[in-house]
């Protein structure tokens, strides 16, 4: 999982490469080159293939500086693009400041992976024959994979190609946006046949605990419900994940973000990486896919004024994601101190322990740390000549039980079903020793809301959270969102230009 399986150029949607003008380029005869039809035949090309799929979205969420977790998390309200100025990474600060067009190289970039890994998992849903139930589950794999990118497509950009097999040259400029509808429907049609296949989550061990299982697939189903705002059919899916008895709740939250917690009892989801590649300033991939998760390193508190505090194992980044102190008030409102320790801390709180912030300023410090993302030594190599900066092996946790539970809460809500919303909030709760939440109606809702925010705080999440429940103009606007406008991404304007597709509003 941690190296790429097919080196060659699995091109993401056709419409996007046809503007690369690297026609001559892939004219060209390669040596020893394994042609497309003697590939995707046997078991080891259908795992190679499948592998291919995670490894783009290892790429999708880590590529510098273009990550879409990043894009995903700019324009909520928990962090600051800050760094080292407003032109240290300007499609994060655009983003930011709610700034951006349909030229920003960072949604660009999340636009053309998501489609790279989409035009991985057809391939294997295309060409894998399902003749045994190796292949059968890799297929299944492959179409949670399709699912899970084309939901971040719809939530982000709303309309989008719906491409399930190659588009042929003369449909280059022919192949339009698809409504969200028939989008989401299929993505239905794949979990549903993706589930018959996986197996559990405890059937899987070792090298195979990155793979989705059965209860990965039945709570992006869920998830999917939710977005289209189908209540009963979202509880429906997220009670089956609930009583499979395959997750829980980790002791702290700390704990779920801490090296031991990767792949543990929440898990539903991560993306890999590795702290084992030796990477030193002079041999690191800059502009490539590196093995080590590097957005740790942009995200670490601003080395130029952060010291440590002695017994801490945080240690100093690059400044960007810097916390705003809406965040911190919020945990501070809901009398929520032991998961606000482990996930945001104050510069007073950094002083207590030893260390120190040596500047009155820093541009857009608001004079927080995020810290569940954290960059920490315990996460990180320097032996043999490692650089610690650079070798960060913690993995994004994409889909947890946590956020099932909230998921859960709010679709049980939606259809009446108060107990047993108040019981899923209160069991995230519980876990951060917070007083269970017994009223019902809109205080019900929005202790809901409330819970998401801090739960899944720096997640990647509030954005579009705020967005489908109509509060991003109330939560946003101070901070520039403009609603018709900022609810949808810009579609890129190369796209718009070479492929003729149509463009959001306001772009």
């Amino acid at each position: 999982m941690k190296k790429s399986y097919i080196k060659c150029a699995l091109l993401s949607l056709a419409i996007t490469t046809f503007s690369t003008g690297c026609e001559d380029f892939l004219d060209r005869e390669v040596p020893g080159k394994l042609s497309e039809e003697g590939f995707y035949l046997t078991d080891s090309d259908a795992l190679q293939a499948t592998t291919s799929i995670y490894d783009i979205m290892q790429a999708h969420y880590n590529t510098a500086w273009t990550s879409i977790y990043m894009v995903k998390l700019m324009p909520s309200d928990e962090s600051n693009a800050a760094g080292s100025g407003p032109g240290d990474q300007p499609a994060y600060q655009n983003l930011d400041d709610f700034n951006f067009d349909s030229e920003n190289a960072a949604v660009k970039a999340a636009w053309d992976l998501t489609y790279r890994a989409i035009f991985r998992a057809n391939k294997v849903i295309n060409k894998v024959q399902p003749e045994n139930a190796l292949r059968k589950r890799l297929i299944a794999e492959a179409k949670f994979l399709r699912a899970f990118n084309y939901l971040e497509l719809v939530s982000l950009w709303g309309d989008v190609p719906l491409v399930l097999d190659e588009i042929p040259a003369e449909q280059f400029t022919s192949t339009s946006r698809s409504p969200k509808a028939a989008v989401y429907a299929q993505m239905e049609k794949d979990l549903t046949e993706a589930i018959v296949d996986l197996p559990l989550k405890s059937a899987y061990s070792g090298g195979d605990r990155f793979r989705v299982s059965k209860g990965t697939a039945q709570a992006l189903l869920g998830k999917i419900h939710l977005y289209q705002e189908k209540w009963a059919d979202a509880a429906t899916q997220f009670e089956t994940v609930i009583s499979s008895n395959e997750y829980g709740l980790e002791s702290s939250v700390g704990r779920v973000f801490s090296k031991a917690g990767e792949f543990g009892k929440e898990s539903l989801f991560e993306i890999s990486y590795s702290s084992i590649e030796g990477y030193n300033w002079g041999n690191f991939p800059w502009g490539s896919q590196p093995e080590s998760n590097i957005h740790l390193q942009l995200m670490g508190p601003r080395s130029d004024y952060y010291v440590k505090a002695p017994t801490d194992s945080l240690i100093g980044g690059w400044g960007f994601n810097s916390p705003k102190a809406k965040l911190f008030d919020a945990f501070v409102a809901a009398g929520d101190t032991k998961r606000r320790a482990t996930t945001i801390m104050s510069q007073p709180e950094l002083e207590a322990k030893g260390g120190k912030w040596t500047t009155d300023s820093g541009y857009e410090y608001e004079g927080f740390f995020q810290r569940k993302y954290g960059t920490y030594l315990s996460q990180t190599s320097s032996e043999e000549g490692d650089t610690p900066e650079l070798n960060y092996g913690t993995n994004w946790r994409m889909m947890r039980y946590a956020d099932v539970l909230l998921m859960a809460a709010e679709a049980n809500y939606r259809t009446g079903s108060v107990g047993k919303a108040q019981q899923y909030l209160n069991m995230v709760r519980l876990r951060s020793e917070l007083p269970a939440v017994l009223a019902g109606g809109t205080d019900l809702f929005n202790a809901i809301v409330r819970e998401r925010q801090l739960e899944l705080a720096f997640e990647g999440f509030r954005y579009q959270d705020l967005v489908r429940w109509g509060l991003a103009a109330q939560e946003l606007g101070p901070l520039g969102y403009k609603q018709g406008t900022h609810n949808l991404l810009p579609i890129p304007g190369t796209d718009v230009r070479v492929a003729g597709l149509s463009q959001n509003p306001g772009y």
